[in-house]
């Protein structure tokens, strides 16, 4: 990047094998409009490969890059660098990042100091999947652009509107005080629905909602007048609702057991993040497509687990809130598999809840029937858009 500021705004998500990022151009006083959005994936393998597309959709590149250059994360963050400086010609006004813990304290978006990013750092062992990779581009950044204003966006943010209640584990007083609490992850997921919902669906946007974020990652949230009143997920990303590696619900006996049986901490933290979830349960994949193409037994008893505990887990969530008004599916899985959607809400028949087949398979907005007494919904979800906003409101609150 040169060291001449753009009007627009550079959105990075960074995780262990890709890193995605978005551009957008600074519009009026609230616009952002979408440039081109892209992501260097199979970082660390014998083929790591880019690709760019503009705001249609077409593609601008698609090209494998050499294994040496994308190694890791910092590496292939200056793969980032050096294509979009040779195509924009100009630095960004600011990087908003998503960094998915941001502890009990940071409960809005930040511009990114020393002492921020060392604060950040310290919770990486609350979320090792994602934490260290989403710093590492803000290391890089901060290095070789330190002109660049950067702000991290946290997942957990969102969260931070939950009682004293919802927020705590039945533990020592002691523990809480020292940060073992329910902090709650894809809040920007989930801001990105409420806002979506203030916009396209207003009515069900002001009552109980219960947002489902289907992915590799599975939480779902309670949402009550677009504010998230309790989350499946709690201390780490490990909680609640079974995902592609991770198990959700897990007895914490069993992790006494693992090392009574000689496991150790980096043993039993790469069973618990790598090899649980759907991968463990099917023992063929973490891959819901995978999973719904195979005939094996075994990939057939995990999509049923998982419907069954995803189901539990969201109408659960109802407690919270006295009631559900309405109903979201958000996500990879959660936007694009009928099937799954399906699944999940067949357990919720003794509510009345009936989904319309031809609506499923369209895939919204609404795909529950006409006389479903609680509306069921699919919303597309844009957690880089919400980034984007929260970097441009800090660069415009200084």
């Amino acid at each position: 990047m040169s060291d001449t500021p753009r009007d627009t705004i550079l959105v990075i998500n960074a995780g262990s094998s890709s890193i995605k990022f978005y551009l957008y151009d600074i519009g009026g006083e609230q616009d952002l409009t979408p440039r081109l959005g892209g992501q260097i994936e199979g970082i660390g393998t014998l083929r790591p490969r880019l690709r760019v597309r503009d705001a249609a959709g077409q593609p601008l590149v698609e090209r494998d890059i050499a294994p040496g250059h994308a190694s890791d994360v910092p590496n292939a963050q200056e793969v980032v660098g050096t294509w979009l400086s040779g195509h924009l010609g100009g630095a960004p006004l600011a990087v908003g990042h998503r960094v998915v813990h941001g502890g009990p304290d940071l409960s809005e978006p930040v511009l990114v100091d020393d002492e921020i990013l060392a604060q950040l750092e310290a919770y990486a062992p609350l979320a090792p999947l994602h934490q260290p990779n989403n710093l590492a581009p803000i290391r890089v950044i901060r290095e070789r652009r330190p002109a660049i204003a950067q702000v991290a966006c946290f997942d957990t943010a969102f969260h931070r509107s939950h009682s004293d209640v919802a927020d705590r584990y039945a533990v020592p007083e002691k523990l809480y005080r020292e940060g073992v609490r329910r902090y709650g992850f894809h809040g920007l997921s989930y801001e990105y629905i409420a806002q979506r919902l203030r916009q396209v669906l207003p009515d069900i946007a002001t009552g109980r909602v219960i947002a489902a974020h289907l992915g590799s990652g599975v939480s779902a949230c309670a949402m009550h007048h677009g504010k998230s009143v309790d989350s499946t997920m709690g201390f780490t990303a490990l909680e609640g609702l079974p995902m592609g590696t991770r198990p959700g619900r897990l007895d914490a006996g069993v992790v006494l057991w693992m090392m009574e049986q000689g496991m150790s901490h980096d043993e039993i933290e790469h069973m618990l993040y790598y090899d649980c979830g759907m991968k463990g349960l099917s023992g063929i994949s973490n891959d819901m497509r995978e999973l719904l193409a195979s005939e094996a037994p075994s990939a057939r008893m995990a999509l049923q687990y998982f419907a069954w505990r995803v189901a539990e887990g969201m109408i659960g969530l109802a407690c919270a809130m006295n009631g559900v008004d309405a109903i979201v599916f958000t996500a990879g899985v959660g936007e694009n598999s009928a099937e799954i959607r399906q699944a999940i809400s067949a357990h919720w028949g003794w509510l009345g809840i009936r989904l319309d087949p031809e609506r499923n398979a369209r895939h919204g907005p609404r795909i529950s029937s006409d006389d479903s007494p609680i509306g069921v919904y699919v919303v597309r979800t844009n957690e880089e858009l919400i980034i984007a906003q929260h970097t441009l409101a800090l660069l415009r609150q200084r």
